[in-house]
C-alpha cells in the first residue's frame, strides 16, 4: 500500500546558528552585524530569547536618510540652518535595536510546511522568518534562500541525488528487489521488494534529506506479503 511520507518542514531547513540583537544592540552594532555577516536581517530577543522584533538593513537606511519631510532628516537640517556661528553640530544619539526594530515579528514553528512559510513570506512581504518554540523562544531562522533550494530544483537533479543517497545505504538498498527510484513535481517514489526483516525507513530518511523533495511515496512492499 502507498504511503506518503509526510511533508518538507521548517525545521529541516531552517538555520540553526542565527545571528541576533537585543534590544540595547547600537545602530552602530546592528550595522556591523549584518556587514560582517552578510545578512539583510536579523531578530531582536529578550532575556528570555523572545523574538521581539526585526531589524533589515531597510529600517537602518531609513533612519540615515530620514523618513518624509517631517523626518530626522528634515529635522537635521532645520537644526543646523538654526546654528549660531561659529558652533559645531551635535550629533543627537542614534537609536538602539528596540528603536529600530519592525514589531512584531512575523514567525513561523519548525513543524510547520515549508510550503506554507513560502506563502506567509509573499503575504507579508519578508524575506526571512524568525523560527521559535512552543514557548516563543529563538531556535533558527529560515530564509527565501532556503526555501527556495527546496522548490527551485528539476525532477532530473533530484532524481541524481536521490539515487546516490538512497544507493549509498549499502547494504540496505542491495536487499530490495527490483529498487525503481522515481521523482515527479518533487515528490520522490520508492518501490520494490525488500528482504522481510529490512528497515525500509532507512531508505525513506536518506530520499527525504535531499534538497527539493516535497513528499516520500513508499511503494517498498515486503516479500510474502502480497501486497497488502
Amino acid at each position: 500500500m502507498s504511503a506518503v511520507i509526510g511533508r518538507r518542514t521548517v525545521g529541516e531547513v531552517m538555520t540553526g546558528e542565527v545571528v541576533r540583537a537585543r534590544p540595547d544592540t547600537s545602530f552602530e552594532e546592528l550595522a556591523g552585524l549584518l556587514a560582517t555577516y552578510r545578512i539583510s536581517g536579523l531578530p531582536v530577543v529578550d532575556d528570555d530569547d523572545k523574538v521581539m522584533g526585526v531589524v533589515s538593513r531597510t529600517d537602518l537606511t531609513g533612519h540615515r536618510a530620514g523618513r518624509g519631510p517631517d523626518g530626522p532628516g528634515r529635522r537635521r537640517t532645520v537644526r543646523t540652518l538654526r546654528r549660531p556661528a561659529g558652533t559645531r553640530p551635535v550629533a543627537g544619539p542614534s537609536p538602539a535595536a528596540a528603536g529600530l526594530m519592525t514589531s512584531p515579528a512575523v514567525t513561523v514553528h519548525p513543524e510547520q510546511r515549508v510550503v506554507d512559510a513560502a506563502r506567509i513570506m509573499e503575504r507579508r512581504h519578508v524575506d526571512r522568518l524568525p523560527v521559535v518554540d512552543e514557548e516563543d523562544r529563538l531556535i533558527g531562522i529560515t530564509t527565501r534562500r532556503d526555501l527556495l533550494r527546496v522548490f527551485l530544483r528539476t525532477d532530473e537533479e533530484i532524481l541524481a541525488d536521490v539515487s546516490g543517497a538512497v544507493l549509498g545505504r549499502a547494504p540496505a538498498a542491495h536487499r530490495v528487489d527490483g529498487l525503481r527510484i522515481d521523482v515527479r513535481d518533487g515528490t520522490v517514489t520508492l518501490a520494490g521488494l525488500p528482504e522481510p526483516a529490512l528497515d525500509t525507513a532507512v531508505l525513506i530518511r536518506a530520499a527525504w534529506r535531499v534538497d527539493g523533495v516535497v513528499g516520500v511515496v513508499n511503494q517498498l512492499t515486503a516479500r510474502g506479503d502480497g501486497g497488502h
